[in-house]
């Protein structure tokens, strides 16, 4: 499974500078472990992989963002990757567990990561750790039926982009705007 991942990354391109960084470091980080899952909460081992996935309405391009209990911010919804499980399977699995819906992967990008972070999550200092998260884009529509889990979220609502890129530092997932611009030129 980790060379299916290795692969995956490997295919990704980078939109950014920033990105090619976490992707050398990424594609390091797989070489020289052994463990890529979380085994135990809220982080171990650190690093370890987490797939994200960007609901988007192709119409307008908006975005739905969840407003996280543990993170304190709009995020795009996701998990971590279960031992075994491949990141499309987390995103399928999450999908429903999260919102209720199945997931309907969006072109260009298909089944494949359209981006890629290694970000330290906030939290109480003993629950910090190393995320490496794989973004996949889906399509939705402002129009669907959601089922959000109010046990993770205070909240969902889809946003503009321009909303996202305006937001107040601290209240948006910092790097859905470099997604965004990186899905905007493709």
């Amino acid at each position: 499974m980790r060379d299916e991942i290795r692969a995956l990354v490997e295919a990704l391109t980078p939109g950014d500078e920033l990105e090619e960084r976490h992707r050398a470091e990424t594609l390091a980080w797989l070489a020289a472990t052994g463990d890529i899952w979380r085994r135990e909460k809220p982080g171990t081992p650190s690093p370890h992989l987490v797939a994200y996935f960007l609901l988007r309405d192709a119409t307008d391009g908006t975005v739905l963002l969840v407003d996280h209990r543990k993170a304190g911010m709009w995020l795009p919804t996701g998990g971590h990757v279960e031992p075994g499980e491949h990141p499309t399977a987390t995103v399928r699995r999450e999908m429903v567990e999260e919102l209720g819906v199945p997931a309907v992967f969006a072109p260009p990008y298909g089944e494949c990561p359209a981006f890629l972070t290694v970000t330290a999550t906030v939290g109480a200092p003993a629950d910090r750790h190393t995320d490496v998260s794989l973004w996949y884009v889906l399509s939705g529509s402002r129009d669907q039926k959601l089922i959000p889990d109010p046990d993770e979220f205070h909240g969902v609502r889809w946003w503009t982009p321009d909303e996202v890129t305006t937001a107040r530092p601290g209240t948006v997932e910092p790097h859905l705007t470099r997604l965004l611009g990186k899905l905007s030129r493709t």
